[in-house]
């Protein structure tokens, strides 16, 4: 949806495009990158995720709340989980956070369709992957593209990633942390988080 954007002196801007994903990039303009880090780095601005502009809406309620105001529950919350470590090892975040909230849930991975992980690096995705026991190319990891390929719009881009899901194939996720989901289908329209 197109948007306009008033600047700073007035000049209004209109954004009727994605930055993101670029198809005209090609292997040798990536391989050509150099990493912005003490060698031998091998993270780049092509393996990167971009930073982006974005902006989601949520409504958390009670279910009883939810039909007392007409609204149909598309989700329900069955449990959250937040971990950290330590900043030496920043983007393995995902790990410790979704092995907590499986077990809050009683589930397994195996029991998901969808993993939405967050790919600030494709370095760090794969890290993630690899201590969860799963294949870099595992078809359920973010099967409409992760923050490497569509942008890391700061601040709402899980509840844009939830967003996207039920309007383009009506599931939604189960939350593992900020920045990592898995979903589980349910009969009906109604998913768990």
């Amino acid at each position: 949806m197109p948007v306009s954007i008033a600047g700073k002196k007035g000049a209004v801007t209109r954004v009727s495009e994605d930055e993101h994903p670029r198809p005209e990039t090609s292997l040798a303009q990536l391989q050509a990158l150099k990493t912005p880090f003490r060698q031998p780095g091998s993270v780049t601005a092509g393996n990167a995720s971009g930073v982006n502009d974005g902006a989601a809406a949520l409504i958390v309620a009670s279910e009883a709340m939810a039909l007392q105001q007409g609204l149909t529950p598309r989700a329900r919350i069955v449990a959250t989980a937040a971990c950290g470590v330590e900043p030496r090892l920043m983007g393995i975040g995902p790990l410790p956070a979704a092995r907590r909230v499986l077990e809050i849930a009683g589930l397994s991975l195996a029991q998901m369709d969808v993993i939405e992980l967050n790919e600030a690096f494709a370095a760090q995705a794969l890290a993630v992957l690899r201590q969860l026991g799963l294949p870099d190319d595992a078809e359920q990891v973010n099967p409409n593209g992760g923050a490497i390929a569509l942008g890391h719009p700061a601040g709402h881009e899980r509840r844009q990633t939830g967003a996207d899901r039920h309007a383009r194939t009506g599931t939604a996720g189960r939350p593992l942390c900020a920045v990592h989901h898995v979903h589980r289908r349910r009969s009906g329209h109604r998913h768990d988080y």
